[in-house]
């Protein structure tokens, strides 16, 4: 699970899930004129708001997180697991919106005390964190806003030449490459043992930079690092429509050529393919 791979509104949906086991431990019911040492049960007194509002409200929020964590979207019945975390979602609200307009269920046509019976506190919010909770999860596929990554990318030190091994890993730019055939710390020829000199008639060796700056197309693009805010497939170079990866967020890639709006990424393992959507990339 990548969770840098959620957004904005899953942010929010973690929140509204919190604030509904928040409520789920306050009144299920306000009693005109009761004291406030009155034992009044809370949500969990319920069988139906728990299973219908809490619950299904739980249950929904973490499907739709988990969804959206994985790198793959696992599927039920044909359904992923955002696509029913959704419904749970909206299904709580529903539910909730039950309960507030008839908080006293079967004790309706029992008389006067119905009448002093309204929602209580622990039914108000539900309502409000179910409403909140089922609006972030059906519009973050479609809101700019709520699609942004809810944790950003650290910014990389500065940007490594294309061909540049970083420092600690991939995704991780600013260390130095040393010359082929060198040793840290030595002095001596790219190429040539410490101390040696490169006799007469033979070809002069170059540094792997050198010979990928000889060989990079001229023109104004220069190698840059760069992040993606939502996961991103990349595909093959030759225009095949099937995806060779996916780029995640969270993760540093490096850009080595533009065609036109595309960009040529390379991933960890050295693979190189086209990313076709370039909106909202953060460069390095």
């Amino acid at each position: 699970m990548n969770i840098r791979s959620l957004t904005r509104g899953d942010g929010v949906v973690i929140g509204a899930a919190v604030l509904l086991l928040i409520a789920s431990f306050l009144d299920i019911y306000s009693i005109d004129g009761a004291s406030d040492s009155a034992d009044i049960p809370s949500l969990w007194g319920s069988g139906p708001v728990v299973l219908g509002v809490v619950l299904a409200g739980v249950i929904g929020a973490a499907l739709v997180v988990v969804a959206r964590a994985m790198p793959q979207p696992k599927k039920v019945a044909g359904l992923d697991l955002g696509q029913f975390g959704v419904a749970f979602t909206v299904f709580a609200a529903w539910s909730a919106l039950g309960n507030i307009f008839d908080p006293a269920g079967a004790f309706d046509g029992e008389g006067g005390f119905v009448d002093e019976l309204g929602a209580g506190l622990g039914l108000i919010l539900a309502l409000i964190a179910t409403l909140v909770m089922a609006a972030a999860a059906v519009a973050t596929p479609l809101v700019p806003a709520l699609k942004g990554a809810l944790i950003p990318a650290p910014r990389p030190a500065a940007p490594q030449p294309y061909g540049g091994q970083p420092q600690g890993g991939y995704g991780y730019p600013g260390a130095q490459q040393q010359p082929y055939g060198g040793q840290p710390g030595q002095p001596g020829q790219p190429g040539q043992p410490f101390g040696g000199q490169p006799q007469p008639g033979q070809p002069q060796p170059q540094a792997p930079q050198q010979a990928q700056a000889q060989a990079q197309p001229a023109g104004d693009f220069s190698p840059f690092w760069f992040a993606v805010p939502v996961p991103r497939p990349l595909f093959a170079e030759d225009g095949s429509p099937t995806p060779i990866a996916e780029l995640a967020p969270g993760t540093w890639y490096l850009a080595v050529e533009q065609r036109g709006a595309n960009l040529v990424a390379q991933t960890q393992d050295g693979r190189r393919g086209v990313l076709q959507d370039t909106s909202g990339i953060q460069r390095g």
